[in-house]
């Protein structure tokens, strides 16, 4: 039952920025890790940023120092503020998280978002 709906992608010029959100929901009882992907047409998915539930970030070497990840565990919404972004940032964007349902029982869940189109223009 648990959804995730990313948001903010966009049409931007190279160098500009965009902040993508992550709003999860659903009979959710704590998210543990949760991370941005993206993927381009005829390429494999590719980790952008992940972030635990303490705090801990990771970033992908083409990602660091444009794009920071953050989270907000009250609102169970994750975002990824992407700056100076280049054509080659154009992908669509997953989001991804994997935690516990409030129902007991269940196993974790582990799911995707549906995805927003960011493209970068020069």
């Amino acid at each position: 039952q648990v959804q995730l709906v990313e948001s903010g992608g966009g049409l931007v010029l190279a160098g500009g920025s965009l902040r993508l959100s992550c709003a999860a929901s659903g009979s959710i009882f704590s998210i543990d890790e949760m991370g941005w992907y993206r993927q381009t047409p005829g390429k494999q998915r590719e980790l952008v940023a992940t972030i635990t539930g303490r705090g801990t970030t990771r970033y992908a070497d083409s990602a660091k120092g444009r794009f920071t990840i953050s989270r907000d565990n009250a609102a169970n919404t994750m975002y990824l503020q992407m700056n100076t972004l280049k054509p080659e940032d154009t992908a669509v964007y997953y989001c991804h998280a994997d935690g516990l349902h409030r129902r007991p029982g269940l196993p974790r869940f582990v799911i995707w978002g549906q995805g927003t189109q960011v493209t970068v223009s020069s």
